[in-house]
């Protein structure tokens, strides 16, 4: 991001110290002023051997103008049975630094957090005193050992005057069916963020799959099973790269607790029949294992079932991101009722936020970072229609409500998830009416890895693109989405990856829009 009172962006040069591989940088090469040893100056591994705690990486998230979340989580052994990464069952203390440079000599922030063992040994630790639009390197240290190093930005002072901000967003990496590789790419990218959409894990056990090591075998369905899950995405060098080298902002979909859930319910087609309790037990259990490897703040952590993570981040006067949680205050999916004017996919509550804060003081563009489709999209020709029931179209009174707000808002983007595909969509005031005032936008990002490596295109998309004028593009190849946002224009770049059942495919642009501030809807350029 570049403030316009003169000063400069980061050199890109220096944007290229943290790349795929970052797991085995040789941390024992960097200074140690300031990290003094530990009593866990021993931590040992699967059979006994001495092994670097830091196996599933570093990240850092929910950038501030005076602070951001640090995170680690201490795993001598990431895939032990237990969940509990090999870890011994007490409390370990681990000291971090926070510099000016990735030398760090210019240390401006250290401490001591301490990783206990009911939290799986992971760490989070808020800082509120930085500077504003600011690069930082961090690390940890647990005994003898050094965490590799990250690399982070602190989000300007509110209401700075911006030239430019950069982000990516991502979604849907199931780990079983491909390889990370769109990650190193990314990693190299020039990014002030990383939007994550939901579908960070999936909780289904391997079907086949790609030969990837340590593929799950089964379903994930207890607090030990959604931390080695966790684990596992995390050991992938590829994603390590991208955590370590931007801060990141997450909303989980519904594969991090179990395919197609919906509030206090589990997924339509699988036990309909099932005690309520019974799932509220699983997406308790799931939802700590998430925040224990997500670097969300303490107002994002799981308290039983519950877990507030729909919230605003801003960015100067440039950018507004209104991240929405679109499962767990959802009404069932029930295609008989999708007209139903009191169905809701956001819950009371936060709807009434979200139309508060369109409707308030905003950036110049205001992006709703959510995870499923939010336009119309019918998938049959002819005058019959069908619509996805896990989508906003099973949601229309609320659907409409969001939209005619956002029409009142200045530049509105919806970045979508979900769906494993790119898509392009002009959201219309009437979405059956092709005439009617396009009143904001909605770019849909494709997956990491799920579904594999990708087609040209469905035989279905003709029909979608046929019955749903308002769509104007559709990609099936992996990848993801990476934005640059200034006052007068977005541009959205769909970066696409020739294959992921390999490791190594190149990247290639598959198409560029452009949207114009005060003119919603993309253009192809």
């Amino acid at each position: 991001m570049t403030e316009n009172s003169g000063t400069s962006g980061t050199n890109p040069s220096r944007r290229q110290v943290l790349l795929a591989g970052t797991a085995a940088l040789g941390a024992a090469a960097l200074t140690t002023a300031g990290l003094g040893s530990t009593a866990a100056s021993a931590l040992p591994g699967a059979g006994g051997r001495i092994r670097s705690p830091f196996t599933l990486g570093v990240a850092s998230g929910e950038p501030l103008p005076h602070g951001v979340v640090l995170w680690t989580r201490l795993a001598v052994d990431p895939l032990a049975d237990n969940g509990l990464g090999g870890m011994p069952d007490r409390v370990v203390p681990v000291q971090w630094q926070v510099a000016e440079d990735e030398g760090f000599r210019k240390i401006v922030a250290s401490g001591t957090a301490q990783a206990r063992p009911e939290s799986a040994h992971s760490v989070h630790v808020e800082l509120f005193d930085l500077n504003p639009a600011t690069e930082y390197y961090y690390r940890f240290r647990a005994g003898n050992e050094l965490s590799p190093v990250g690399r982070t930005r602190t989000a300007p002072r509110f209401g700075a005057q911006l030239d430019e901000f950069s982000f990516a967003f991502a979604s849907c990496q199931n780990y079983p069916v491909g390889h990370f590789s769109a990650y190193s790419h990314m990693a190299r990218e020039d990014l002030d963020l990383v939007a994550f959409l939901g579908d960070y894990i999936y909780e289904g056990g391997a079907k086949g799959g790609i030969g990837r090591p340590h593929a799950p075998a089964r379903e994930t369905f207890d607090l030990a099973d959604y931390r080695t899950r966790h684990a596992q995405y995390k050991t992938d060098p590829d994603l390590q790269a991208a955590h370590a080298a931007f801060p990141w902002v997450v909303v989980f979909d519904d594969h991090e607790v179990e395919n197609n859930w919906a509030a206090d319910r589990s997924q339509p087609d699988d036990e309909p029949d099932q005690d309520p309790a019974v799932f509220r037990k699983r997406r308790t259990e799931a939802f700590q294992a998430y925040y224990e490897n997500m670097p969300l703040r303490e107002t994002q952590h799981a308290w039983g079932a519950n877990m507030r993570l729909y919230r605003r981040l801003t960015f100067g006067n440039l950018v507004d991101f209104h991240l929405l949680d679109t499962r767990q205050y959802r009404d069932f999916q029930d295609q008989d009722k999708r007209l139903d004017a009191e169905r809701t996919i956001l819950g009371a509550e936060q709807r009434n936020w979200l139309l508060r804060n369109l409707g308030g003081q905003t950036a110049r563009w205001n992006v709703l970072a959510q995870q499923v489709f939010f336009s119309q999209r019918d998938f049959t020709a002819g005058d019959e229609d069908s619509f996805s029931d896990d989508a906003w179209d099973n949601y229309v009174a609320e659907r409409n409500l969001v939209r005619d707000r956002m029409a009142g808002a200045s530049n509105p983007v919806v970045i979508t998830g979900d769906v494993h595909a790119n898509y392009v969509c002009d959201v219309k005031a009437d979405f059956d009416d092709p005439a009617s005032a396009t009143v904001a936008t909605e770019l849909v990002g494709t997956s990491i890895t799920s579904n594999g490596n990708g087609v040209e295109q469905n035989p279905g998309d003709a029909v979608q693109l046929a019955e749903n004028p308002h769509i104007k593009f559709i990609n099936r190849h992996r990848g993801y989405v990476r934005n640059t946002i200034t006052p007068s224009s977005w541009t959205a770049d769909f970066r696409v990856l020739d294959y992921v059942e390999k490791p190594g495919s190149p990247i290639r642009d598959r198409a560029r829009f452009v949207i114009d501030d005060g003119r919603p809807g993309a253009k192809l350029v």
